[in-house]
């Protein structure tokens, strides 16, 4: 019996919505593996991080080791083994960013949040990386906010991102009646 088997039912650590898009990836494919890399990211975007759990599930659907499965996802710089802030602020340091003061935008993430590397603020809305490439070199130095690309920064333009991905929690507070989702 599976993991997630308990008697007929079949258990979850996703919401009912994800393990439906599973379902559908693992008959998209002819051969079921080719489903990791989408499940791997849409797993963490529920769930924030790739978790034990989270990657023994996804093996289990796919006929996989948990091993296997871990070995795929730590080669990919965008999955996480870590819960990260509700925004993840990826600096691009590589060639083309680097030359157009990547170094110098990350150092100001590092003072205005007070984190460093793979870091996350005390209130958990933030965290920060320097990463490899992002794909936009033509409009460098840039950084990915979980999905949303800024580029063409300066150090002076991260109080201002900053503000606004703030500004982002207080409208979902004051949407949902005063609580926040940090």
């Amino acid at each position: 019996m599976s993991p997630r088997e308990s008697g007929s039912e079949t258990m979850s650590i996703f919401s009912p919505q994800l393990a439906a898009r599973f379902d559908v990836l693992t008959e998209k494919y002819p051969v079921k593996r080719s489903a990791l890399i989408p499940m791997l990211l849409y797993a963490q975007d529920e769930v924030g991080y790739l978790s034990d759990a989270v990657m023994a599930e996804i093996a289990d659907r796919l006929s996989l080791t948990p091993l296997e499965v871990r070995n795929v996802a730590s080669y990919y710089s965008m999955l996480r083994f870590r819960p990260a802030g509700k925004f993840n602020i990826q600096v691009c340091t590589n060639i083309s960013c680097m030359l157009r003061g990547a170094y110098d935008l990350y150092e100001r993430f590092q003072e205005e949040l007070g984190v460093g590397h793979k870091g996350i603020t005390a209130d958990g809305v933030f965290s920060l990386e320097e990463v490899e490439c992002i794909g936009v070199c033509c409009w460098a130095p840039a950084i990915q906010v979980n999905y949303d690309f800024h580029d063409d920064l300066t150090p002076e333009s991260v109080p201002g991102i900053l503000d606004r991905y703030r500004d982002k929690i207080h409208s979902d507070s004051s949407r949902n009646g005063g609580a926040a989702h940090a």
